[in-house]
């Protein structure tokens, strides 16, 4: 297939398009993951190996907040046959409460704990599969402590009028990941650090054993106790459950999860699921699995194969094994068992055949901790969105000197590191093909493919005038190139002053992508360190200088920008890295600020493509307003998150 057939075919292909992008460029970062794990041979590579990836992990997840007291109260108690249940309220950060259930079995002492952090359920700690895997623990030697992750069970940090909660959990996680990925952070850094601060309340406990803490959880809680069991050197035994495959199957198939799930630039680095288990090595890790889970089987397999190779070099191979159960996804009776058989041996020095009896399962009602069923109707309760705020307020300040302080060159150059925007002489040259022409009422419609780089195909109309000007606009409107086309439309009134008029759908929208395929290839390009807004930004600077020599190759014509609703702030980005490009540039309908992405939480879907890692670290959007000159840039009707008209970025209304 040549360059014109492939472009042709990501055209009547439109969904594929993205994907076929962005899975060589993981099969890539694999293979180079791959090359780097093979030379590992001696401890000490290991251990340089294993340190290197703890450091990159806790880096790309924002570090974590200061340990501040946990003011743990035990609001109720249950007692069961052969254990009880301690309910139990904490901070883990400063009135950020955690809601949690603490199973004991019954004989007096200290025991060996296993922190349950819960999967993706609604109601959290108060789940059947949650429940039942704590109570054979509790019954069988070995506490444990379940707590609810934020959004689940009585931690729904968003709250409708009624007082419960506003999204499922996975949504929420996600509409916390859009505000954490702008501040540099992400949601997993919340749930991570949830974990261990469970773990403090743990080990302070005397009837705990501190050197005996142990890890296992389902799906979500699959992935947090990957996190933990990797970051958290407390954990002397983990048994992480229908998470851990390897990323090349996982993007393959299932597709990336939600926000916490992905680390930035995980891919670009090296750090597959893999390393998760190798970091902890030769600490006791089984792995649960299920083969007919959508998390891969084969890349579980893989994954395990990578560890046990690790283990043995280390001499330990016992202490890293596998359980395949012949079923879906899920914490099903076998992986229940096979966790608690895996503790005992561990933790107790007992392996025996355990069981898991027919057990009984409480309300959700029986296990609730707080008075109205929910952390956020507590006097001066603090939700993750309100902690993100207050790091959004500390950093604006950062952000203030950084502007007054830097040379204009040195910020704009960070500016690009962030986007990933390459300089212009080192794009390539815009590919082009055009696709047919037709007569239409006093002017010729043109259509065209552009491609900015290889595998990227750009659909585009062209809007030519019987006698072109030098005046010609590059038009990008976010709900697709047709949308302002119509008869005696904006696009048509320009071109019936002669100019003519490029409007381009950009890589993600329009003939490029569905919707629902939005997230998947967000978090695909999240992992190799690459953002939908630098790619875009590329996109428009290959296009704008397509169009400046639309006409007459050897008479450039000026180029004016128009950016429209979530096409406008790669349109910005585009104007602030390259201003001589572009003779003037229209925003309309366009988010003012980035912040106010965090003030007003809300469905995320159609905002996350316009986020960037760690951007506010460095600017909000009226940074780069105000880089251009006076009576370049035109902006109208700005837009908060919610969509609604507000002040213009950088007026003082935006505060």
């Amino acid at each position: 297939m040549d360059s014109s057939d492939a472009a042709a075919w990501a055209v009547l292909h439109p969904d594929l398009m993205m994907h076929s992008y962005l899975q060589p460029l993981v099969a890539q970062a694999c293979k180079r993951r791959t090359a780097e794990y093979e030379q590992l041979r001696t401890a000490e590579q290991i251990a340089t190996y294993q340190e290197s990836r703890h450091r990159f992990f806790v880096e790309n997840l924002g570090g974590f907040p200061e340990r501040t007291p946990l003011n743990p109260t035990v609001v109720g108690e249950i007692k069961r046959d052969g254990y009880r249940i301690e309910k139990i309220l904490f901070e883990s950060q400063p009135q950020h409460y955690v809601t949690a259930a603490m199973y004991l079995p019954q004989a007096v002492g200290q025991h060996p704990c296993v922190l349950v952090p819960c999967g993706h359920a609604q109601n959290g700690k108060a789940g059947v599969l949650y429940q039942r895997v704590c109570t054979l623990l509790a019954r069988n030697g070995l506490a444990a402590f379940c707590y609810d992750p934020i959004g689940q069970g009585e931690r729904s940090q968003l709250l409708d009028s009624a007082g419960k909660a506003k999204y499922g959990c996975t949504q929420e996680h996600t509409i916390l990941g859009m505000g954490s990925i702008l501040l540099g952070i992400n949601t997993a850094r919340y749930r991570i650090f949830d974990g261990m601060r469970a773990l403090d309340y743990v080990v302070s406990r005397p009837d705990v054993d501190p050197t005996r803490i142990g890890c296992t959880g389902n799906s979500g809680g699959g992935t947090l106790t990957s996190y933990l069991m990797a970051l958290d050197p407390r954990i002397a035994c983990a048994a992480p459950s229908c998470y851990l495959t390897s990323f090349e199957r996982l993007l393959m198939t299932h597709g990336p999860g939600d926000a916490e799930q992905e680390i930035y630039r995980q891919l670009a680095f090296g750090m597959d699921h893999a390393d998760y288990v190798i970091m902890r090595a030769p600490k006791p890790t089984l792995m649960c699995t299920a083969t007919h889970d959508f998390f891969d089987i084969g890349g579980a397999w893989d994954t395990f194969r990578q560890a046990k190779r690790i283990y043995a070099r280390l001499g330990f191979p016992e202490r890293m094994d596998l359980v395949e159960t012949d079923a879906s996804h899920g914490f099903s009776a076998t992986l229940r068992v096979a966790a608690v058989r895996w503790m005992r041996r561990w933790l107790l020095g007992i392996d025996d055949a355990v069981t898991e009896p027919d057990l009984p399962v409480l309300s959700d009602e029986d296990l609730q901790c707080t008075p109205r069923g929910q952390v956020m109707l507590m006097d001066g309760a603090r939700s993750s969105f309100q902690i993100n705020l207050d790091r959004e307020s500390s950093l604006r300040a950062q952000r203030q000197a950084l502007w007054q302080s830097t040379p204009r060159k040195e910020a704009l150059g960070r500016v690009r590191e962030i986007a990933g925007v390459r300089a212009l002489d080192a794009l390539p040259k815009c590919g082009s093909q055009r696709m047919g022409a037709i007569e239409r009422g006093g002017y010729r419609l043109e259509r065209w493919l552009l491609t900015p780089e290889e595998g990227i195909a750009l659909s585009a109309s062209a809007y030519v005038p019987p006698q072109p000007d030098q005046e010609a606009y590059l038009y990008l409107n976010g709900e697709g190139q047709e949308a302002d086309a119509g008869r005696g439309g904006a696009v048509e009134k320009l071109v019936s002053e002669g100019h003519v008029v490029l409007a381009v759908d950009l890589r993600g929208l329009g003939e490029t992508v569905r919707s629902n395929q939005v997230h998947n290839n967000y978090f695909v390009a999240y992992l190799l360190g690459k953002s939908y807004i630098g790619m875009r930004v590329e996109d428009i600077l290959s296009c704008a200088q397509f169009l400046a020599g639309y006409v007459d190759a050897a008479a450039p014509c000026r180029v004016h920008l128009v950016g429209i609703g979530e096409f406008g702030l790669p349109a910005l980005h585009a104007a602030a890295l390259e201003p001589q490009l572009f003779a003037s540039v229209t925003l309309r309908r366009t988010l003012a600020s980035w912040t106010s992405l965090l003030r007003i939480p809300d469905d995320c879907w159609a905002k996350l493509v316009n986020t960037m890692h760690g951007a506010l670290q460095t600017y909000d959007l009226p940074d780069l307003v105000g880089l251009l000159p006076p009576g370049k840039l035109v902006i109208e009707e700005p837009v908060d998150a919610a969509g609604r008209i507000c002040a213009e970025p950088g007026s003082a209304d935006e505060e």
